[in-house]
């Protein structure tokens, strides 16, 4: 199928559900988009039984979309950079401490938790799988999907406080979490020595470099926008930055996601500040706001039909859902180690532990990263990849639509009865406003 061909199916299904959610369902988009398509992909299933040329071509069609690497190397970076505009840099150094911890230690805690849990489980089922391939698991599984979480925060009415901090944390231990994949899978790969040395200097490759490549590459098209006052000229190069800033990323061997994050982050807020006139900034934000709907909406329903191609047999599904919790038990202890870690210097909600824990929604990045696994043929076993895959995509179907439907009625049973409504944490179950943070004044 032309690549034209595909993008006219992709665009249509997105509409069609979009429509039909907004219409009918009414769930927080994301969701909706991939409820639908998921849907939609198991009745296709279903008619292959009696039809076995249906799912046949419906497989064919979703192999040649390339989940992996259209998010890999072409949505993500423009994604990432779209929800770092809307960070403020002001409200971001408030909390800067939790965010940079959870975003770091918090992931290496996790890939650890999750790689060592799930190696020991799926010996005990009698699918045992070598301890590298069990990390690569725990580091693609580890970062939550900032797309995901960005959009039931506004569906949920969170305060700014809160949705600066989880927003932070999920758009930077996304880089995270990709840096750390790549180092094992080099190692894994045979590419480099499988010592601890070795990683190190892979992680701080792909994370420092990333961010170096970002914070030049936005200063350059800062400057650019200021000698100029021209909104179609300055909206063109904020794509020109994306586009050519992530791929300069991948050639140079440093972490595109990253280097969106920080060019977003500076043009979202130095560029906004000094670079740009009112008009400017009203159609930047209206292009970016399109382009970050479309993005998503493409890649939830691409998500939903990945089921075509995952093989999920009994025994690979059982797997996944005993990854599902090892996932969340991880996730609880990732976030609670930083948290009570900085509880000297920081105010944190008892209870914002476990609200963390389940509002760490996992998406297409986990998803695409497992897919990019087959590029390790003959590096890797072929029933460990396809094993991966699957507990992969089981754990994110759980995450979207169980843990984002019943994100705000955890919160609520979270909340003590003596917590003010007034607190971060109220806010958010009861969509009410928070006027400030309680470390601002």
């Amino acid at each position: 199928m032309h690549p034209i061909d595909l993008m006219a199916l992709l665009s249509v299904l997105a509409a069609a559900c979009g429509y039909i959610n907004h219409r009918v369902l009414k769930l927080p988009p994301t969701i909706g988009f991939m409820a639908l398509t998921l849907a939609f992909s198991l009745a296709l299933l279903g008619i292959g039984a009696y039809v076995p040329a249906v799912a046949r071509e419906a497989k064919i069609v979703v192999e040649q979309v390339g989940f992996d690497r259209a998010l890999l190397h072409g949505m993500l970076g423009f994604l990432l950079f779209a929800g770092a505009l809307e960070i403020d840099l002001d409200d971001l150094r408030i909390d800067r401490a939790p965010i940079a911890v959870l975003a770091t230690l918090g992931v290496l805690i996790s890939t650890v938790i999750v790689g060592s849990l799930t190696w020991w489980m799926l010996r005990a089922i009698g699918s045992p799988i070598r301890p590298i391939d069990a990390l690569l698991f725990g580091a693609l599984i580890s970062p939550t999907d900032p797309i995901a979480v960005l959009t039931l925060l506004k569906r949920l009415g969170a305060p700014r406080v809160l949705e600066t901090q989880i927003a932070g944390e999920s758009l930077f231990n996304d880089g995270v979490g990709v840096a750390v994949f790549v180092g094992l899978l080099e190692i894994a790969s045979g590419e480099q020595g499988g010592g601890l040395a070795s990683f190190a200097w892979l992680f701080v490759r792909e994370a420092v470099g990333g961010a170096l490549l970002g914070f030049a590459a936005g200063v350059l098209v800062y400057l650019l926008m200021k000698s100029i006052d021209h909104f179609r000229l300055e909206i063109l190069l904020s794509v020109a930055l994306v586009a050519g800033g992530y791929s300069a990323a991948e050639h140079l061997h440093v972490s595109g996601p990253i280097a969106m994050v920080i060019a977003g982050l500076l043009i979202g807020n130095h560029g906004r500040s000094f670079a740009m006139s009112e008009t400017t900034i009203e159609h930047l934000d209206r292009f970016w706001g399109v382009v970050d709907e479309f993005l998503y909406a493409a890649l939830f329903v691409m998500i939903g039909v990945e089921v075509l191609i995952v093989a999920l047999s009994p025994r690979h599904l059982v797997a996944g859902l005993l990854a599902v919790g090892v996932v969340l038990a991880a996730r609880f202890v990732s976030v609670g180690v930083p948290i009570w870690a900085l509880r000297r210097w920081e105010r944190f909600e008892p209870t914002l532990i476990p609200i963390l824990t389940w509002g760490g929604l996992r998406g297409g990045i986990s998803v695409a990263l497992a897919l990019s696994l087959r590029d390790l043929d003959g590096a890797m076993p072929s029933s460990h990849r396809e094993l991966i895959v699957s507990m992969t995509y089981v754990v994110v179907v759980f995450s979207i639509l169980v843990q984002g439907l019943t994100i705000g009625l955890v919160t609520r049973w979270w909340l003590p009865s003596g917590v003010e409504a007034a607190s971060p944490v109220r806010a958010v179950a009861e969509g009410e406003p928070v006027a400030s943070h309680p470390d601002a004044d």
